[in-house]
């Protein structure tokens, strides 16, 4: 990559040169919900509480109870950074990453000597040993269940086939040895992997690899179809940086870890182990969650044996936001090239561009920009819609918008479907299919007509001009002006 970058530290080095997009500071503070509350109104965004807003990253050197820790966070919390990080216009990123998945580069495995993670090693069976110590873990807010890792990329292997993959969850210190891991039924694959090692009565081997470079923390986001059970979407961040993503061998198990991470928890998913996830702070929740409200702390969740900590000298914890701009980047941007290959293929040239917008999380909404050329195209924008939803169970709400529209910029978007859109035709309703579990309206409790939390309605909203109408909603033309003339009269 021309940027060099190809770990946290240059990816922190890079951002120092670049004037508004880092901050860093020697003030004390609290890891448990005063990082996460500092942050909020410097650069935090998403669906937030407001006062918020979109701004630089930040690195905190002096974090209350770890002296020879850093914390960073936001680094991934504006889509204008995430640009300058892979390198890529920030409109054309889900371009960047669909060509990646089509040219996959494998991971490769380095001699351990050379692995910068293994510099500290610390083993489990030490005395004194506690991973609350060993990690700034922080809390998002005073009712959070416990420190949560949020940006931990989980690598592990199907056990029958050795076929591995990286995801992030959510996981909660619970004790000095064990960590909770939220694993949502039927979506990822290791999931799949611990039900299988678990049928058979055995632990899965997995390791936690934290503060990394941002092209794995957006590939490991990818999901099924794109990705699909056996795909290592460590190829996809191989691809960005068009050179091979560099794995070691953990020490205590029998797993990978990214060679160049901050921190690397070495562990094993327990067969038939479960803890309530917050049975420490015995608040009902767990931590926030991207939609913007805190998730509900889960009865039972499956459990990390931790059996070494190991990281590079003076390490950098790296942390997130649930509800953050950085949630945004890392789930949107992949989706929003999932959907742009599924419909290239579907009907080539029509689908112009895609933005999973920040206030659906990443997740929830898509604008999809749609170039209605010949008559016959009327109704195939809608199709397009309904490709996207059938391969992402977790959007709620499509807008349909034509050429002249910038998907990117949601105030362009609510005047088109000002302009441009009526409820009682252009709004498509699907009733009674899978949604997502956080939404809290996607609940029983919030209607009658929804059967199962999560089975709840979609729509799509039709914000396109009809074919045979483009020249009667024709926009307003101004005198085109060149850059370096209108400059002038500044």
């Amino acid at each position: 990559m021309k940027n060099g970058i190809e770990d946290l530290r240059s990816a922190l080095e890079f951002l120092k040169g670049k004037e508004g997009q880092l901050i860093e500071t020697a003030v004390e503070v609290d890891p448990m919900a005063e990082i996460s509350g500092v942050y909020r109104h410097v650069g935090a965004g998403g669906t937030v509480v407001r006062p918020t807003k979109e701004g630089p990253a930040m690195v905190f050197h002096n974090v209350k109870g770890h002296p020879q820790a850093k914390v960073a966070i936001g680094l991934l919390a504006s889509r204008e950074r995430v640009g300058m990080l892979l390198d890529c216009d920030p409109k054309r990123l889900g371009f960047l990453l669909k060509d990646s998945v089509k040219n996959p580069i494998p991971p490769i495995v380095i001699p351990n000597e050379r692995a910068k993670c293994q510099e500290v090693v610390h083993l489990a069976d030490e005395e004194g040993f506690d991973i609350r110590k060993l990690l700034p873990a922080p809390t998002n807010t005073p009712e959070d269940a416990g420190p949560y890792i949020t940006l931990g990329m989980c690598y592990a292997s199907n056990p029958e086939t050795g076929e591995s993959d990286v995801t992030i969850h959510r996981m909660c210190l619970q004790s000095k040895d064990e960590i909770s891991i939220f694993l949502q039924p039927g979506v990822r694959h290791i999931d799949y992997f611990r039900q299988k090692a678990e049928a058979a009565g055995k632990a899965l081997p997995i390791s936690v690899s934290i503060g990394v470079d941002p092209a794995i923390e957006i590939a490991s986001c990818f999901e099924p179809p794109t990705t699909p059970l056996g795909f290592d979407e460590l190829q996809i961040a191989g691809a960005i940086r068009k050179k091979p993503v560099e794995l070691v061998k953990c020490l205590t198990i029998d797993e990978k870890a990214i060679a160049n991470a901050e921190y690397v928890i070495e562990g094993e998913l327990l067969p038939n182990v479960r803890v309530r996830e917050d049975q420490n702070s015995n608040t009902g929740k767990a931590m926030p969650e991207f939609p913007g409200y805190c998730g509900p702390a889960n009865k039972e969740l499956p459990v990390i044996k931790v059996k070494a900590v190991t990281t590079r000298k003076n390490p950098i914890m790296q942390t997130c936001i649930g509800p953050s701009e950085e949630h945004v980047s890392m789930a949107g941007i992949p989706t929003e090239a999932s959907i742009l290959g599924m419909v290239e293929k579907a009907m080539p040239g029509k689908l112009l561009n895609v933005y999973c917008a920040s206030s659906g999380g990443g997740k929830y909404i898509a604008v999809m920009q749609f170039k209605k050329s010949v008559p016959s195209d009327e109704g195939r924008h809608r199709q397009a819609a309904l490709l996207a939803f059938s391969a992402f169970a977790e959007l709620k709400h499509v807008f349909l918008v034509d050429e002249d529209v910038d998907c990117f910029d949601m105030k362009d978007v609510m005047w088109a479907m000002t302009t441009r859109f009526q409820a009682d035709i252009d709004m498509i309703p699907i009733p009674g299919v899978q949604c997502h579990p956080l939404d809290p309206s996607n609940g029983p409790e919030y209607s009658g007509h929804i059967r199962a939390r999560g089975v709840a309605c979609k729509a799509i909203f039709d914000c396109t001009v009809p074919f045979d109408q483009k020249e009667r909603f024709k926009r307003a033309a101004f005198m085109e002006v060149d850059a370096e003339k209108w400059a002038e009269f500044l």
